[in-house]
């Protein structure tokens, strides 16, 4: 999809891949309404996007405040075409460790959100026999992360909603695209923890713009699997034809071994 006069939905927009995606996609010449929970840099987004363009603070884990959002963009700016479920949280460790309510926040916002948002394109979408969900999930979506389980967890929920979305509407001119990047130069991957060092180990730190341009690309070419880190895709096939070999080597570089 060709995003040059559409309209397009960008969430966790306040900073990092969010606020990168909203910037090129204002440059493809699409209108573009941001959101974050985070009214403070957004208001920073929204200026950079300038005149026609949309800024809102909102919780796009609050059906009610996601329903205001979208109904303000369709007003102002038109009929949602795209939607990048982008906001994400990266939060809880061992899950002997993390209490509920964390865990119940990283399922609200990385995927709860994504349910709560298709659940109010999708009859639009459908009527109109177009539609376009970007998911931002990660390569811990689909090789699991080292450290945070409730992460891991939820980013395979990210990946799993998104494939069905596909497989359930694909025909019906719904189209879906997962973005799974490694390490992005972000506040996500600010620190020393294991679970940091192991991903700038595996591959390249990308700055946010340079996932944008992959991002672009993938949508106009209407791809499912979205990998600013192509390395991800050899992970992946090694974990698919050997599980055990690759549990083990997971295990290995979560007690610290090379």
């Amino acid at each position: 999809m060709k995003l040059g006069g559409r309209t397009v939905v960008v969430t966790g927009a306040a900073g990092g891949i969010g606020r990168a995606l909203a910037l090129r996609c204002a440059a493809e010449g699409a209108r573009v309404a941001v959101t974050d929970i985070a009214a403070e840099p957004l208001t920073g987004v929204g200026e950079a996007l300038g005149a026609g363009h949309l800024a809102i603070a909102a919780d796009v884990t609050d059906e009610q405040a996601l329903g205001d959002l979208l109904s303000r963009v369709e007003s102002e700016l038109g009929p949602v075409d795209v939607f990048f479920a982008n906001a994400g949280v990266a939060i809880g460790e061992d899950p002997l460790d993390t209490p509920d309510e964390v865990w119940d926040l990283a399922f609200s916002v990385n995927v709860r959100a994504h349910i709560l948002a298709a659940r109010r394109l999708l009859p639009g979408w459908l009527e109109r026999g177009e539609g376009y969900f970007v998911t931002t999930a990660s390569a811990a979506g689909l090789l699991t992360q080292i450290g945070s389980a409730p992460y891991a967890v939820t980013k395979h929920a990210a990946v799993a909603f998104a494939e069905w979305l596909s497989v359930t509407y694909g025909d019906r001119g719904i189209r879906v695209s997962c973005l799974c990047p490694m390490g992005v130069r972000t506040a996500m991957l600010q620190g020393e923890e294991l679970s940091h060092r192991v991903v700038k180990a595996a591959g390249a730190v990308l700055e946010p713009d340079e996932v944008a341009e992959v991002v672009v690309e993938a949508v106009d070419q209407e791809r499912f699997l979205i990998l600013p880190h192509p390395e991800v895709l050899t992970f992946f096939q090694r974990k698919a034809m050997d599980y055990d070999r690759w549990l083990a080597g997971m295990r290995r570089l979560q007690s610290g071994q090379s």
